[in-house]
């Protein structure tokens, strides 16, 4: 076995599942075996031209990504774990685990892997790179017209849906936001950058976790308690559709001094009914404003307060689909530092078990690299109840927890 195959074999077998499911373990290293997973170190050498610094595109949450071209053809990304990197490690064996199982035409297409003498990952290479370097740079903007920009909204959501609960394993991604997408020529998106992601138990309602995300895409009830269910990566995408909407950033949102971000902006415009005022101005002449009323509305019920009134992605999928009609009334979303309750409204149920919270945070932001290229900001905690505090990871994007 050559080492490059033992790196893979021993990777999946680092990750051995239960023997109710030995034969998703033999469909794994099934894929391991396959010689096109398997990419040799000088074959990359050679697609990147020795990874030139002109065949940067940008640096990931654990090193750095190269495009490349094979010979066949094909052009690819390389992910290049950083030889200083212990989160990295981590995050690499994270993102081959899932990614290696994972196949849908709006999840970026993992095409094999490099183990010996460093560390890679090898991806499609998608021609439009994230999502953030378009929607938030005036100069690139303007491509996003408003039926490109809904597209992006539906497919992010099918994949999603994939993710929660049509893919071999229940995965929740932890870190869905504008640069971990990429639209490939067709301007068709794909979810990207797997490293935070987790394995989701199909018979528990959430999991407890230590933090790890980006401000302002962060649901409450994860950041204050550690709650982690598939209802996270829900807010996120809402964040991320009202961010489509407006053009705006929630985390860097200052268009009105009484608001404290664009979710707290869109829902008093909304109260008040005035939401379309939130879409960019200059898509008036190509929106459809029915979608975008609809958008509006759906990112609102992603981003409530209460994890257990969020629609599930399969829900936000049939209402950007079907136009089911009247959608539910959103209540105020849900911002981290501030207090929430669960709803109690009739007729209603939810499926997450977070409780009612009194601690109060305060955050403030590092800054770290993240995606294909983009950049993240992630909260640092610190408890006023909890006896919980917080330090950054002097390796990755993401906070650690203390106990004191």
């Amino acid at each position: 076995m050559t080492k490059s195959k033992s790196f893979f074999h021993n990777l999946v077998k680092r990750f051995k599942l239960s023997s109710s499911k030995e034969s998703q373990e033999e469909e794994l290293e099934a894929i391991a075996a396959q010689e096109q997973k398997i990419f040799s170190f000088q074959t990359l050498v050679s697609a990147t031209k020795n990874f030139h610094p002109d065949n940067k595109l940008g640096q990931g949450g654990y090193g750095p990504v190269f495009k490349g071209k094979l010979d066949d053809g094909r052009e690819i990304a390389v992910k290049k774990l950083s030889q200083t990197s212990t989160q990295g490690k981590k995050e690499f064996t994270t993102e081959a685990k899932l990614l290696a199982r994972v196949q849908h035409r709006n999840v970026v297409n993992l095409l094999g892997f490099c183990g010996y003498p460093e560390k890679l990952l090898v991806y499609e290479y998608v021609v439009h790179e994230s999502l953030d370097k378009l929607l938030f740079s005036s100069g690139n903007r303007k491509v996003l017209d408003w039926k490109r920009r809904y597209n992006i909204i539906i497919g992010v959501a099918r994949g999603l849906l994939y993710l929660h609960e049509d893919s071999h394993d229940r995965i929740i991604h932890r870190d869905i936001k504008a640069s971990n997408i990429l639209l490939d020529d067709k301007w068709i998106p794909k979810i990207a950058d797997f490293g935070m992601a987790r394995l989701y138990p199909e018979d528990q309602t959430h999991i407890n976790t230590r933090v790890a995300g980006t401000n302002g895409y962060m649901a409450q009830e994860y950041v204050m308690h550690g709650n982690l269910s598939v209802k996270v990566d829900v807010y996120s995408f809402g964040v991320m559709v009202l961010e489509l909407v407006s053009g705006q950033k929630n985390s860097a949102f200052n268009l009105d001094p009484e608001c404290q971000n664009l979710l707290d902006w869109a829902y008093k415009l909304y109260k008040k009914g005035k939401s379309l005022e939130i879409l960019e101005s200059k898509l008036y002449s190509s929106a459809d404003l029915d979608e975008v009323s609809a958008c509006i509305k759906i990112g609102l019920l992603c981003t409530q307060s209460d994890p257990g009134q969020r629609p599930t992605m399969r829900r936000v999928v049939v209402m950007l689909t079907k136009k089911s009609g009247v959608l539910d009334e959103p209540s105020r979303p849900g911002i981290p530092g501030t207090r929430y309750r669960r709803s109690r409204r009739p007729g209603t149920s939810g499926g997450s078990s977070s409780h009612s919270s009194t601690t109060t945070t305060t955050p403030t932001t590092t800054s770290g690299p993240s995606g294909h290229g983009g950049s993240s900001s992630v909260p640092r905690w610190k408890s006023s109840s909890s006896g919980i505090s917080s330090r950054s990871d002097p390796h990755g994007k993401r906070p650690m927890e203390t106990y004191d």
